[in-house]
């Protein structure tokens, strides 16, 4: 399929509205697919080429490296499937920016903990679809019609 780029950029802003409306994805290491848990991504609206992560230094994802992200909006409207690159933030004020409650309740010694690991994926590839494809759409598939024509521009391969 071809896709515009008017349709790619609407896509792309309707993905960082979603992620952001509904932070959990699944995240998983390229190298082993058994790797894949829930994560919550921290995001800065002004920073659209990379998401961050807290995670404890045992983790798999403590070994850096490429991995992939699925997600799938609350309101299943939205669905993506990105790579990228995990590497440790040593940045304390992007630390400190997406430090909050709900990440302490992780970490029993908070900031201090030992454990804390701080990391940024940097995003590269991505396949992002749209789930709302309209009533009359919804009402032709019921019909066993075709509609391959109207959800045409629901997808789009892209990079983030």
């Amino acid at each position: 399929m071809n896709y515009t780029n008017g349709n790619a950029d609407e896509l792309k802003t309707k993905f960082w509205k979603a992620l952001d409306d509904s932070s959990y994805l699944f995240l998983q290491r390229d190298d082993d697919p058994k790797t894949a848990v829930p994560m919550t991504a921290q995001l800065d609206k002004d920073a659209n080429s990379s998401i961050w992560f807290f995670t404890q230094k045992n983790s798999d994802f403590a070994k850096l490296g490429n991995v992939t992200a699925t997600y799938e909006g609350k309101d299943h409207k939205m669905f993506a499937r990105f790579g990228g690159t995990l590497s440790v933030e040593t940045d304390q004020g992007r630390f400190e920016q997406f430090w909050n409650n709900f990440v302490k309740a992780w970490y029993d010694q908070g900031k201090d903990d030992p454990d804390l690991l701080f990391l940024r994926m940097d995003l590269g590839e991505a396949e992002i679809w749209s789930g709302d494809v309209g009533l009359m759409t919804v009402a032709k598939m019921a019909l066993g019609k075709t509609v391959h024509d109207e959800v045409q521009d629901k997808h789009v391969e892209t990079t983030l």
